[in-house]
């Protein structure tokens, strides 16, 4: 089974020249990164040392009330991403962009994607690397969090600084949005969705509108997610695995023809 899914994932693969990647956790983690709601999941299940869910004290209202406890949480996923590489997944999808239309929409905040060499990338929760001063304006853009002060200041006012992410309850950036109904509306052969369980409407509606539009559909994950059922194909393993049999077998398959 697990060859013959490998060999149908690869011939769609091969034969799409427009394709979408959706992204979630679960890519990054083969570079070390935990996932949040997976199994072994970060926050899988369990309050923060708060006594809060993750989901409050990464809110737009928790960081407008007590900015430092969300940055605490910031801080402590930074920690989690810091010194993290891209891993085959990530570079099998950057290496997919050399001679085909591959845009990928992430969830990720990692920046990993990026750091393979991919360009068209959608990050729809934004980056952890990218800050932006409240007040002032100024927007810097760093390696790490080390060495920051809970929360951190800007360094041309010194007001209180951001990273540009998008927190639970806050609304997606326009720009990002528009991006992604852009690359629907162009037209795409094939949407891969790898590593996320697709809670989030916007995560799973390009996999639902593309299967009633007659797009092939393929999920990489180890678990059923809310898209499992809807998908062409079902791939029940990990990322990077998936990725690396998917491109040998494309290597093999231009070789042979």
């Amino acid at each position: 089974m697990t060859h013959e899914i490998a060999d149908t994932v690869a011939g769609r693969v091969r034969e799409a020249r427009r394709i979408l990647f959706i992204t979630g956790a679960g890519i990054s983690a083969d570079s070390g990164l935990p996932t949040y709601r997976g199994t072994g999941g970060l926050y899988n299940g369990r309050l923060t040392e708060s006594g809060l869910p993750i989901e409050e004290v990464l809110s737009g209202e928790m960081f407008a009330r007590a900015p430092e406890v969300t940055w605490s949480y910031l801080l402590e996923i930074e920690r989690h991403c810091r010194g993290a590489a891209p891993n085959a997944a990530h570079r099998a999808i950057a290496e997919l962009e050399r001679d085909k239309a591959v845009t990928v929409l992430t969830q990720n905040i990692d920046g990993l994607h990026r750091a393979a060499g991919s360009r068209d990338v959608i990050e729809i929760h934004g980056t952890l690397n990218r800050l932006c001063c409240l007040s002032c304006g100024k927007v810097r853009t760093v390696e790490d969090f080390a060495g920051f002060e809970q929360p951190p200041a800007c360094d041309a006012c010194g007001r209180m600084l951001r990273p540009d992410v998008v927190l639970f309850g806050e609304m997606l950036p326009p720009a990002a949005l528009a991006a992604l109904e852009a690359r629907l509306l162009g037209g795409l052969d094939l949407i891969v969705s790898v590593g996320t369980t697709s809670v989030f409407p916007y995560i799973a509606e390009p996999v639902y509108v593309g299967r009633a539009c007659g797009i092939p559909t393929v999920e990489i994950n180890p678990e059923e997610t809310c898209v499992s059922a809807c998908v062409d194909h079902v791939w029940r393993t990990g990322a990077a695995q998936a990725m690396t049999a998917v491109m040998q077998r494309i290597r093999q398959q231009a070789l042979g023809s």
